[in-house]
């Protein structure tokens, strides 16, 4: 049965978490002076305790029309991703950031070509991002299409991109189709790796910020079945 008591308990939870969910300081726009206090360890960081709230179905409420009048005369994203163009991977949501936080460049397979990086140059070197994720994601249609050699229009170059990791995963067990879900996985893994690697290896600018220590570069991988990112080594 329930009494005042632990009514009034539980309505001051759900107050108290309420109110923890619109902080002010959560609901902040990023500005160049907190962009720069951020340490691209401090950036990563704030991905991974977004990725938590989002699966702990306890995203940050913000009033969106004000963060749209509060970037209006400019943006300071803490950090950019390279993701999947699929559906179900919104790298905003999956992190739980919300408007002028994070840079999205979405491509299916997110491979690196010289757009990318030119896109990924602007949002670290000129616009003062700290990190970059590159966000592959589990089930994905593009790293199935470029094991099973689709042929479909200009989709067919876009796949190529993916076929230098197809011929890195070799000791997976069972046929190396789009039907065999671990091999699958494993070239999805090795994309998004060597894709990470390709940022600093192709552009001279990530490089330099890399070595003195303004940018780190990761890899990581979304569960669409379950929301998880799982950071990639």
């Amino acid at each position: 049965m329930t009494t005042r008591r632990t009514f009034l308990s539980a309505a001051g939870a759900l107050l108290a978490g309420t109110a923890a969910a619109q902080a002010p300081d959560a609901c902040s726009v990023s500005t160049k002076a907190t962009q720069s206090a951020t340490t691209p360890e401090e950036a990563l960081a704030r991905l991974t305790a977004g990725n938590g709230r989002f699966l702990a179905g306890q995203p940050i409420h913000c009033d969106l029309l004000a963060q749209v009048r509060g970037t209006a005369s400019g943006q300071a994203p803490f950090a950019a991703v390279l993701g999947c163009m699929d559906s179900r991977v919104p790298p905003e949501l999956v992190f739980d950031q919300t408007i002028g936080d994070i840079f999205v460049v979405r491509i299916a397979g997110n491979f690196v070509d010289t757009d990318i990086l030119g896109s990924l140059e602007y949002a670290t070197h000129a616009a003062g991002a700290k990190a970059i994720v590159v966000l592959g994601h589990s089930d994905c249609g593009a790293v199935k299409g470029a094991i099973d050699g689709v042929v479909l229009g200009h989709l067919t170059s876009a796949l190529r991109n993916i076929r230098p990791a197809i011929a890195q995963v070799g000791e997976v067990s069972g046929a190396h189709t789009s039907k065999n879900k671990k091999f699958v996985q494993a070239v999805a893994d090795q994309n998004a790796r060597d894709s990470a690697a390709a940022l600093s290896a192709r552009s001279d600018v990530l490089r330099a910020l890399v070595a003195r220590g303004k940018l780190k570069i990761v890899s990581a991988m979304h569960d669409v079945a379950t929301g998880e990112v799982r950071w990639l080594g």
